[in-house]
């Protein structure tokens, strides 16, 4: 006999949200990191927030539902808190009960850019999970690899002008992001001479680069730099720049003096890609005992010849045509030009055949 079911609601339930959510959920494996990383959220935040007046939003909760939205990719706040409102597992680690409401979304920017931005409070959750890692055993601090991601910026790629093409607007009608890089100029003492100035800023976001790095298309972005320890890949360090190369390299060494300030952590060696392979930066690692493990890189024009090319540590590299012969003095450069590879020990002399 065929089952029907009788569209009757009941007046009472019995529910237990803890239930509800599998013991094997992802975020149930994330809670215990999470709330020791919390723990001491309230105390951290309470100057930022009067004495009198009504309650707040738990900062707590803010800052679960963005753990929330960074795991399952809800980048949109609007989303996020429309995910939080329907999802079961969501509300449970959030500490929310059935009935409770969840924030309205420009609750999130509200305090993003002012209460957690003034306070650097995701730095401190963040360090707090990377020394949660040390004590683990995660984190061994002898090798480290640094790379960047390019994130988009919110920045129409068909309007970029030239910097002395911009018309500003008044002070009372710039935006935020406006604000902070005519900030920044007037802050700049003396413009860096190792730095180029930008061709092409965007008007409405002038702190984010024009590149092409993240998927070949001009547009306006920003780097994501980590630091990252080799023996267990947990990321130690982060540092948001112009979707720059220079940049880039300079947070490298951001990071790398706040890493071993904070953490007492100072690695033996460093691995890169050829973006950060120039000579000044290589240098740099050699002359503060860091051993680098990146290609060099290699702006020469290719002639039948071979000529000097980059100059590291005062002793030049030589390129030809199919062998290529390098000459390192540092100890374990790991140096590669094109797909020629060669670990080369101090003071000696290596030839590395190209592979194909």
């Amino acid at each position: 006999m065929m089952g029907r079911r009788i569209e009757q609601w009941s007046l009472f339930y019995q529910f237990r949200l803890d239930e509800r959510v599998p013991k094997d959920h992802l975020l149930r494996r994330i809670d215990r990191f999470a709330t020791a990383a919390l723990a001491d959220i309230h105390d951290r935040l309470e100057p930022y927030y009067s004495e009198i007046g009504r309650p707040s939003v738990d900062p707590e909760l803010m800052i679960r539902m963005l753990i929330v939205g960074y795991c399952y990719g809800l980048r949109s706040e609007r989303r996020l808190a429309q995910e939080v409102e329907l999802h079961l597992a969501y509300r449970w680690f959030c500490r929310l009960d059935l009935e409770d409401k969840v924030p309205h979304h420009s609750t999130f920017s509200e305090n993003r850019l002012h209460r957690f931005r003034e306070s650097d409070v995701f730095r401190h959750i963040f360090e707090r999970i990377v020394a949660t890692c040390m004590t683990a055993g995660l984190v061994k601090g002898e090798g480290f690899a640094v790379d960047a991601s390019v994130m988009e910026a919110n920045a129409s790629r068909y309007h970029g002008k030239a910097p002395d093409e911009i018309v500003w607007a008044e002070p009372d009608r710039q935006t935020r992001a406006v604000k902070e890089y005519l900030a920044a100029l007037e802050a700049e003492v003396e413009p860096n001479p190792d730095r180029k100035p930008p061709k092409v800023i965007s008007p409405s976001d002038p702190c984010s680069a024009w590149t092409a790095k993240a998927n070949k298309r001009v547009q306006f972005g920003y780097g994501l730099n980590y630091l990252i320890d080799i023996e267990n890949a947990v990321i130690v360090d982060v540092e948001p720049t112009p979707a720059r190369t220079y940049d880039e390299v300079e947070a490298t060494k951001t990071m790398l003096a706040r890493t071993e300030q904070r953490f007492h952590l100072k690695p033996k060696r460093l691995a890169a890609d050829t973006a950060y392979g120039t000579g000044r930066f290589l240098g740099w690692l050699v002359g503060s005992g860091i051993a680098p493990h990146i290609p060099v890189r290699d702006a020469s024009e290719r002639d039948e010849e071979p000529s000097p090319v980059t100059t590291f540590a005062g002793t030049s590299v030589g390129v030809s045509m199919s062998v290529r012969t390098i000459r390192c003095c540092t100890p374990l450069a790991l140096c590669m030009m094109e797909l020629c590879y060669a670990i080369a020990l101090p003071n000696s002399t290596v030839m590395a055949v190209r592979l194909r």
